[in-house]
């Protein structure tokens, strides 16, 4: 029902003045309607309950708001009671059974060890299903620097949802996510919240685990079509992904938003792409372990020869070796 146009509140206003709105009457005139206008705005008083048939039959009188308001509501509450207990039945049927699902869910399947799914849209749903059961912890490593825009506001809801209800959120990003406006707006979010968000310069692949007792990790991409998923359930992998997270964890810097904190950061990628340099590895492999763009590696690459005067990868290697700049992975790396 749509709310009264202004036609049809001066019509209205009109016919208080008046009396009546009768047939014949100068009311468009002194509104200064065309006849449609005027024809409208009485249909749309008489849906309303605002105009009443006159005893005469020559027109209608106005009514009063308050009885308009008690008849045109009355079907329209009506209607709300009769979805809300339509909405108490639904609960009554169907939260029995979340329990039933979630003993299924958490035990039942364990004895399959790990499932996998080729179709994104079959992991996702399998994703959502395990935030919405999680009820202790979720910790995930995230590569590959600041993460999809649209990914970051898809789940940033999920993300406070979980925090409010006590889930402890633990995630692991690499340092290149800090220079990711998107990714530093998501954590100030989820931080303030009650997040805990690190960053290192190198991790493994993507991998989520919640509660300790599933985890999802990606499966390799195949003929250029998008990755699936694999969802393990058996406590000895589980509990090795785990502590191999807590590990890198442990190592990890605080991801607290702050600019100050990636002068440091970007020092120790600086030394990381030495060491990884050092190794003989090319820039596109450089690149993926640091989950950055090639271009962007290429150009630290290019900062870190010229600043040591060095005229090969090789040799800038052997030169910070020389200078005695550590090459080994330390803490936050």
């Amino acid at each position: 029902m749509s709310l009264l146009e202004n036609n049809s509140l001066s019509v209205y206003e009109w016919a208080l003045r008046n009396g009546a709105l009768r047939t014949g009457s100068t009311a468009a005139a002194d509104l200064g309607l065309t006849a449609d206008e005027l024809a409208q705005a009485r249909t749309d008083l008489l849906d309303q309950g605002l105009l009443l048939p006159a005893g005469d039959g020559t027109g209608e009188i106005p009514a009063d708001p308050a009885i308009a308001e008690m008849m045109v509501s009355a079907p329209l509450e009506q209607e709300i009671e009769q979805r809300r207990q339509a909405l108490i039945r639904v609960h009554e049927q169907l939260r029995p059974l979340s329990p039933l699902f979630a003993e299924h869910t958490r035990t039942g399947r364990q004895g399959e060890g790990i499932r996998s799914f080729d179709e994104p849209a079959a992991v996702q749903r399998e994703l959502s299903m395990m935030t919405r059961l999680c009820s202790e912890e979720m910790v995930s490593i995230q590569p590959g620097g600041g993460r999809n825009p649209d990914t970051l506001r898809g789940i940033v809801q999920e993300s406070l949802s979980m925090l409010e209800r006590g889930v402890r959120l633990r995630t692991l990003y690499q340092h290149t996510a800090r220079a990711s406006l998107t990714t530093r707006a998501y954590v100030r979010e989820v931080s303030a919240a009650g997040a805990q968000v690190r960053t290192t310069a190198e991790v493994f692949d993507r991998m989520i685990i919640f509660d300790r007792e599933t985890a999802f990790v990606p499966q390799p991409r195949t003929d250029g079509r998008p990755h699936g998923a694999s969802i393990v359930t058996d406590p000895t992998v589980v509990g090795f992904l785990f502590r191999m997270f807590e590990s890198i964890w442990e190592s990890g810097q605080p991801f607290d938003t702050q600019q100050s904190e990636y002068q440091q950061t970007a020092e120790q990628l600086r030394i990381s792409i030495l060491r990884l340099m050092a190794a003989g590895l090319k820039d596109e492999v450089i690149a993926k372990r640091l989950g950055m763009a090639t271009r962007t590696c290429r150009r630290y690459v290019k900062d870190i020869t010229d600043e040591l005067g060095a005229a090969s990868r090789f040799q800038a290697g052997y030169m910070v070796w020389k200078l005695g700049l550590p090459l080994e992975p330390e803490r936050g790396e």
